[in-house]
């Protein structure tokens, strides 16, 4: 699994530097404990589709994370597989659901699936996928606790957590579960 990683991450950077984007090195938070080291749980919630249990995602912020804005602040979101999926089919589903929130031009949604195809393994029952967002930055990933990779595109990050936590969002009660106790305080 490691020499596939290694490959994702090659493929990736090189797509981005020929995309125009800034290469990126691994970042000093190489474990999902690292980089959420002052973040707390704050909820969970199971998606369901036709049925289907697909997974349970767990939203990790720190005091003071506002729902409402969340592109400007640096949060968690891990997905805990209860089924396996291909990588390229959480690459494709991920910009589905991204084309429901905003219009992306043609030529960006094609690099942001290349960029996922490549860097989203298949994964099985169990198996953990942490998306932190960082603003000004981008997104960072993890697979099962470890550095996965990195988008270094806000316009990305932005959308990709809005997957889950955009008042567009194709799946609505799941954003309220997320966001419930996130909400500040009156």
């Amino acid at each position: 699994m490691r020499a596939n990683t290694a490959v994702a991450l090659t493929l990736v950077s090189s797509f981005l530097a020929l995309a125009g984007a800034p290469a990126y090195a691994t970042p000093a938070e190489t474990t999902v404990s690292a980089a959420l080291k002052d973040q707390r749980k704050l909820s969970t919630a199971r998606l369901r589709v036709w049925g289907f249990e697909v997974y349970d995602a767990s939203l990790y912020a720190a005091p003071g994370f506002d729902a409402q804005r969340f592109t400007e602040h640096r949060f968690g979101l891990e997905l805990s597989y209860l089924r396996s999926f291909k990588g390229a089919d959480i690459a494709e589903r991920s910009i589905d659901e991204m084309r429901g929130l905003a219009t992306i031009e043609p030529a960006q949604a094609e690099r942001w699936l290349n960029t996922m195809s490549a860097l989203f393994p298949d994964v099985k029952r169990g198996d953990r996928i942490t998306g932190l967002h960082v603003p000004g930055t981008g997104a960072r990933f993890y697979l099962n606790g470890q550095w996965l990779g990195e988008v270094a595109d806000e316009a990305f990050s932005g959308l990709f957590f809005g997957i889950w936590l955009s008042p567009k969002t194709s799946q609505p009660g799941m954003r309220r579960a997320l966001i419930e106790s996130s909400r500040p305080s009156s």
